[in-house]
């Protein structure tokens, strides 16, 4: 039977031809040039899509249709198109030496806001929790970054990115949610748990910057412009959850001479970020990490990074101060109980506190207990730095030094014996432990010479591998009555336990051989 041609299925009508479209044809739909484009799809969190079927070529970006049309009706896109026909008349008063009229043209050129995106990428608060860390990072990073006219950065960015970060930093050392902080080469990886959620965010290190030449700054000044007011509405929420005051007052003396989270105080009676009555009562049932610091008072150096260190200590309850305008202690305060030194020896020690090297704070925080100070001493070689953000168990391999801290916590004292009392170091307690299994080997061979009845591990190794042969034969059952996804899905886990397996035998091999040389 030969079909009408009237009944035929045009082409570019139906499947993926139909539901995509590539960049440039929305271009052209929507009358933009490709800058605003980018600019509308990075504030309406509009994504390229990867059809099954690419019709126009495998080298093309596309997008959906509903997508478009969701751009297409944006009232913002008006906004655009009235502020580029505005920048027209600027440009041609300038063109033509009227620079009043440019000028007062440039002060009525339209506005907008971008709280009307917010709500409605965000329905929910907690939404928005979850998604704040990205902002964090940006806005952490464009604080410590030089405003520049060539880039287009401008100063107001800066300054409000500044700001927010003290902002939220405020809002964690008053909460006392941070859980995790890990100091690496790209800057400090902090955790805080707010609403029920894990908020993880990167700040750089306190250093001057330098702008690559190679990055669309662009692209990341849209991107700032919308975190920048997806923050103040989550901190405007979270401050008055804890009772506070939003925004709080900035000190600009203190911002000037780089007092940090001492910058941010309140407007009228109090102390700076002091909590009503309802949150100090929330306070105390909070968890013993939050108040690993109380009562203990920490002088800075000049050479320790300043602010992260002012920033984790009080949100573990502990008091600051340094050596600069802005400090509540001076350096012969004699309620000062530790010093934070990061150089090779100390001069005109004071007796009656601790000197600690900066490392010994954040293990601390992570560990959940106050570290033997020795092991951290000025000029001593340091401890791994572990990251707190690794799973010893999931990844099958786990440092010396991690099983100390847990013998640490658990006050065993056989392995190392009064550890914290007799303030050990690290390599005399390997030699302590290496020496407790050697004693207790002689023992089990005296017991054997005597006739005395030992336990053997013969047995056990022999149960537990019948065990094992047991869960190899259940798997392989398993996966016969697999489907071919869940079966290829299941072999890739098993892979990549393999995979974690071989690599913590590696380790565990090298760590032998370096105990070897040591010997």
């Amino acid at each position: 039977m030969v079909l009408n041609k009237s009944m035929k299925q045009k082409k570019g009508k139906s499947g993926s031809a139909a539901q995509y479209l590539t960049r440039t044809q929305a271009l052209r739909k929507l009358q933009l040039s490709l800058p605003e484009f980018r600019r509308l799809c990075i504030l309406k969190g509009i994504h390229p899509r990867e059809p099954r079927k690419k019709p126009k070529g495998a080298n093309k970006t596309y997008y959906h249709v509903k997508d478009l049309a969701f751009l297409l009706h944006e009232p913002l896109l008006e906004v655009f198109r009235h502020i580029k026909a505005y920048q027209r008349k600027v440009n041609k008063a300038k063109a033509k030496q009227q620079l009043e009229l440019a000028e007062k043209l440039a002060l009525r050129r339209p506005q907008y806001t971008l709280d009307r995106l917010v709500q409605e990428r965000y329905p929910s608060f907690v939404d928005a929790v979850r998604d704040i860390d990205d902002p964090l990072c940006i806005v952490n990073l464009f604080s410590a970054l030089p405003a520049s006219k060539g880039y287009k950065i401008p100063v107001d960015s800066v300054q409000n990115s500044r700001r927010l970060s003290l902002e939220w930093q405020a809002y964690v050392a008053s909460a006392r949610c941070l859980t995790k902080v890990f100091v690496a080469v790209k800057g400090f990886y902090y955790q805080a748990e707010v609403c029920g959620q894990k908020v993880t965010w990167l700040a750089p290190h306190e250093r001057s910057q330098v702008l690559p030449a190679d990055v669309d700054y662009r692209v990341m000044i849209t991107f700032l412009e919308f975190y920048q007011t997806m923050l103040k509405f989550v901190f405007f929420k979270l401050y008055h959850d804890v009772n506070l005051k939003y925004p709080p007052t900035l000190d600009a003396k203190l911002e000037s001479s780089a007092a940090g989270l001492n910058a941010i105080i309140t407007d009228g009676e109090g102390a700076a970020l002091e909590p009503e009555e309802g949150a100090a009562a929330e306070a105390e049932e909070r968890s013993e990490q939050s108040k690993l610091f109380e009562g203990l008072v920490f002088f800075l150096s000049r050479e320790t990074p300043k602010e992260s260190l002012v920033f984790v200590i009080k949100c573990l309850g502990g008091s600051v101060g340094w050596d600069g305008e802005g400090s509540t202690y001076n350096a012969d305060d004699a309620s000062i109980t530790h010093h934070v030194i990061d150089r090779p020896k100390v001069n005109n020690a004071v007796s009656g506190r601790e000197y600690v090297q900066p490392q010994w704070v954040y293990d601390s925080i992570n560990f959940g207990i106050l570290l033997p100070v020795d092991l951290y001493a000025v000029g001593k070689s340091l401890p791994p730095h572990l990251s707190p953000f690794v799973d010893d168990d999931d990844e099958g391999y786990k440092p010396d030094y991690a099983k100390f801290i847990e013998s640490l916590k658990s006050g065993e004292e056989q392995s190392i014996p009064a550890m914290k009392a007799q303030n050990l170091t690290r390599e005399e307690a390997e030699e302590h432990e290496l020496a407790a299994d050697e004693a207790r080997y002689h023992s089990e061979l005296h017991a054997e010479v005597s006739g005395k009845e030992v336990v053997a591990a013969a047995p056990k190794a022999a149960k537990a591998g019948e065990a094992e042969d047991k869960d190899d034969q259940d798997e392989e059952m398993a996966g016969m009555v697999m489907t071919r996804k869940d079966r290829k899905l299941y072999e890739a886990i098993q892979k990549s336990k393999t995979t974690k397996r071989e690599r913590a035998a590696k380790l565990t091999e090298k760590r032998k051989k370096i105990k070897t040389k040591k010997t």
